[in-house]
């Protein structure tokens, strides 16, 4: 499937919040107790390892994201294919537009080492990652964070903020290669109805569940 694998390399993607000139870390625990929900939109690109030759990026994919914590988000990849990723805080559905499939899986445990975590999951972030400090780069305070559990994907996750809000998104695995997040439009708390997480089954799609 086009993008399945991108829910774990993605998913997941921001946070943040606080004044401007608050470290890294200040400004993520700003955000993250002081966010319920966002929205906003994103571009991501992959930068793949060439055994020492010059990193090579992918094709750019961008689209739409919402969430709500804990493990309730919809995660909509518009360009180049058309995929959404959506969680209802039980079951995470995959929708492949072009097959007209669905992919369904329990979140359970899994969502908790994940880079989805940090932006999905709940309040308890230093309970699954080590955090600390990355210092400056690209105007941005960076925020590193490192899986706690040894059988994760990926080795490294780094956040970078501006003005107390998530502005990109780096998630580096343990083959070499690091997925690059950018974010705008960032709205936090956005209104949200009982239904808004709700997957409706699009018609006559095949359904696989793991």
């Amino acid at each position: 499937m086009k993008y399945a694998k991108n829910l774990v390399m993605l998913t997941a993607g921001l946070l943040l919040a606080g004044a401007a000139g608050a470290t890294a870390l200040d400004q993520f625990k700003t955000f993250v107790a002081s966010t319920k929900a966002a929205k906003g939109e994103f571009t991501q690109r992959q930068i793949k390892n060439t055994n020492g030759e010059a990193a090579k990026p992918s094709q750019q994919s961008s689209g739409t994201f919402l969430f709500a914590r804990p493990g309730k988000f919809i995660w909509t990849y518009v360009k180049p294919y058309e995929q959404v990723l959506q969680a209802d805080g039980d079951k995470l559905y995959i929708f492949d537009k072009d097959l007209n499939q669905v992919t369904t899986k329990r979140l359970g445990d899994a969502l908790g080492s994940s880079p989805a975590a940090i932006l999905f999951g709940s309040n308890d972030l230093e309970k699954n990652f080590t955090l600390s400090e990355a210092g400056t780069r690209d105007g941005m305070e960076w925020l590193k964070a490192v899986p706690k559990a040894k059988d994760t994907s990926f080795e490294q996750i780094a956040i970078g903020l501006r003005d107390g809000l998530p502005q990109a998104m780096e998630l580096k695995d343990s083959f070499g290669q690091t997925s690059v997040l950018t974010f705008s439009k960032f709205e936090k708390n956005p209104a949200l109805t009982a239904t808004s997480f709700k997957f409706v089954m699009p018609k006559g799609a095949d359904v696989f569940n793991n």
